[in-house]
């Protein structure tokens, strides 16, 4: 596994596309934010949103963009910040949309198509589009959405990332890279067809909705089912960086044995065509999650009757321990991929 370092240029340092270093995103969530007016979980790395004392419950408050595609671009940002609301134990209500134009192609349809995505994701899974902004922007090159969602949760039933404990069990739900395979098929279309057949395009493309991007159902069954103790939504840096961030939120170690990582095979044939590694690939569909080893086959089987599939690909341990991958008998750090693989790909 490679991962990607930083450029240096007069004195300071040129970032790499996608999300900041996790050294220099710590640092800065350190250094410039702050608790308080009621704020219950603010900024960490590994913590999918903030929670805030609302009365005799608990708002939780998230944003996320969505650059990697210009298709389904409502869609995407519905879910995707609904996952970060869901893994936290809360139901997704309330949604506004930044959503910036490029000034070049944008015409009326093309602006009523993302209102009607945006429609039909939140009336699927129940939320109010409530607001919002909307322009066209000067220097894109493809829409961008801007998410804010607002969910809530009773205060005895909030969960974060930070809840893992050394023995848990570590359970992934459906497989990956569901959304990065996904994203590979949409903009990459033309040269695939050179390699794989129009029907296997378009499965791989249909991976928004099965398996599907949203975990909002996969977090209701476990937390039903299992004693549950962290919950994480692996996006960008894929599965590697989502372990990652969830380690060091709950300040605990990990052993993954490689062969239980369930790689869909349609990601795996893309990933080899390539040249990627698909744990470092955006995994939005995936749930991360620790559960008590005594539950864990509980929550496996409910997943399963609910028809989502699910494995054990790990165990917790000590932070001491750091976070590892087992294959061929061998152990070897599991890093964190600074710069998503599907960077190597759309670039």
């Amino acid at each position: 596994m490679k991962v990607t370092g930083s450029h240096q240029r007069g004195g300071d340092t040129l970032l790499p596309p996608g999300k900041l270093p996790l050294k220099i995103l710590d640092r800065l969530l350190k250094r410039y934010t702050s608790s308080g007016n009621g704020v219950v979980v603010g900024p960490s790395i590994g913590i999918d949103a903030a929670v805030i004392r609302l009365g005799d419950r608990y708002l939780i408050a998230k944003t996320d963009p969505i650059t990697f595609v210009a298709r389904d671009i409502g869609l995407y940002a519905i879910h995707i910040n609904a996952n970060d609301i869901a893994v936290m134990g809360g139901r997704p209500r309330w949604f506004l949309a930044t959503i910036l134009l490029p000034e070049k192609g944008s015409t009326a349809r093309s602006v009523e198509r993302i209102f009607s995505q945006l429609s039909s994701a939140c009336k699927s899974i129940g939320i109010t589009l409530c607001g919002g902004h909307t322009e066209v922007t000067i220097g894109l090159e493809r829409p961008i959405i801007i998410g804010q969602m607002l969910g809530e949760v009773k205060r005895e039933k909030l969960i974060t990332a930070a809840g893992a404990r050394v023995g848990d069990d570590i359970i992934l739900t459906k497989g990956i890279a569901i959304e990065g395979t996904s994203i590979i098929a949409r903009e990459m279309g033309g040269e695939l067809k050179k390699r794989f057949t129009n029907t296997f395009i378009k499965r791989c493309i249909g991976f928004t909705m099965r398996p599907g991007i949203s975990v909002v159902k996969d977090a209701e069954i476990a937390l039903k089912k299992g004693n549950v103790h962290a919950m994480h939504d692996p996006t960008e840096g894929g599965l590697a960086t989502g372990l990652y961030e969830l380690a060091t939120a709950s300040k605990v170690g990990a052993v993954i044995e490689g062969d239980a990582i369930p790689v869909l095979p349609e990601c795996r044939r893309l990933c080899d065509y390539f040249g990627i590694d698909p744990v470092g690939l955006i995994a939005s569909g995936a749930l991360l999650m620790t559960v008590d080893p005594g539950s864990s086959d509980t929550v496996l089987k409910g997943l399963r009757r609910g028809g989502i599939t699910a494995a054990v690909i790990g165990k917790v341990v000590a932070k001491r321990q750091g976070i590892k991958i087992s294959e061929d008998g061998r152990k070897r750090p599991l890093r964190p991929f600074e710069r998503d693989e599907i960077t190597k790909v759309l670039s």
